[in-house]
């Protein structure tokens, strides 16, 4: 295959949770020499499958993935990571002459990859275990006036509960003397503008809001039905994890664990709680639906493909089929 049948240096396929990103990509795979990065901050974890949708092992070795199953559960993948991975993966797929297909909707990891990030203090996980500890004994929200104290900016942006952010904002402070804010504020003024990738986004988003809340209520009934109860318990049963790491905060698996330990405090039978995971599932992934298109509606170069149309396959081919210099 020629390598120069691309005008693009890669194409990013986004959209909303449950927009049919998964069967798109597939079909783009069965019509170009495709490789598939996930943009997808759930699906870099082993042993979260059913919970975070991950293509099945049938459509893992149909085409190359590349970032998903990279982490155990314990250890977090952050956007800058992210964005340094997924730029090696691009030369190095361009280098074999296929096209690097970006697929998911982890927003943040596409902004670190199109604009940078900011070049903060590496993550210190001594430090990070200091803070969660001291969390344990004082609860979040006594972190969260800590921080008001020394980075009231950082801290007026955040909800006295959002313990990875507080976390984070405190181990910056702690091991930098200052502030996240003003890291913030000094990379504004001395960033350097990034190379421009030429990379466009077609994004999946429903004409129709109804539609997405339907398919999002019709897979969180499959994942349940497929054990994904069980696979949260295997999770806990390890010993090692809990609520706070960023693994256990993704949608479902952070409101599976919280029903869980309820059951376990008032010993209520396990299938007892089935029917309030659906609901608390199903309402926070529409809500995380809900922050993906708000996020995606900023970007005003998107080729907006609608996802509850009869024909969003063949209109997704049409659209990558611009970026191609000759016809195969």
């Amino acid at each position: 295959m020629a390598k120069d049948l691309w005008t693009v240096n890669a194409i990013a396929l986004v959209g909303p949770t449950a927009s049919g990103k998964t069967a798109a990509a597939m079909a783009i795979a069965q019509q170009w020499p495709v490789e598939i990065i996930s943009i997808d901050s759930a699906l870099v974890y082993r042993g979260m499958d059913i919970g975070t949708a991950k293509p099945t092992a049938q459509e893992l070795a149909q085409v190359p993935h590349h970032l998903i199953n990279i982490r155990d559960p314990l250890h977090a993948y952050s956007a800058a990571e992210f964005a340094r991975d997924a730029t090696a993966l691009m030369a190095d797929i361009r280098a074999r002459g296929k096209l690097p297909l970006l697929v998911g909707g982890t927003m943040l990891y596409l902004k670190a990859l199109r604009d940078g990030i900011d070049d903060l203090p590496t993550a210190h996980p001594q430090l990070r275990a200091e803070i969660e500890q001291q969390a344990l004994i004082l609860g979040w929200p006594s972190m969260h006036a800590e921080l008001t104290k020394v980075d009231p900016i950082t801290a007026a942006r955040l909800p006295p509960h959002d313990a990875q952010r507080i976390s984070r904002a405190l181990e910056v402070w702690r091991v930098s003397g200052k502030a996240l804010s003003q890291w913030f504020a000094e990379a504004n003024t001395t960033r350097v503008a990034q190379p421009a990738l030429n990379m466009p986004l077609l994004s999946l988003e429903p004409e129709n809001r109804a539609w997405l809340h339907e398919r999002i209520t019709q897979r969180f009934n499959q994942m349940l039905t497929s054990g994904f109860l069980a696979e949260v318990r295997a999770l806990r049963a390890r010993g090692d994890l809990h609520i706070d790491l960023p693994s256990m905060r993704c949608v479902g698996y952070r409101q599976a664990w919280e029903l869980l330990d309820r059951a376990e405090t008032t010993d209520a039978p396990v299938k007892s709680i089935l029917p309030q995971l659906h609901a608390l599932g199903v309402a926070a992934t529409r809500q995380l639906a809900k922050r993906q298109l708000t996020w995606l509606r900023g970007m005003d170069e998107r080729i907006v493909i609608p996802c509850d149309a009869p024909d969003t396959l063949v209109q997704t081919l049409a659209a990558l089929a611009r970026f191609t210099a000759t016809t195969l």
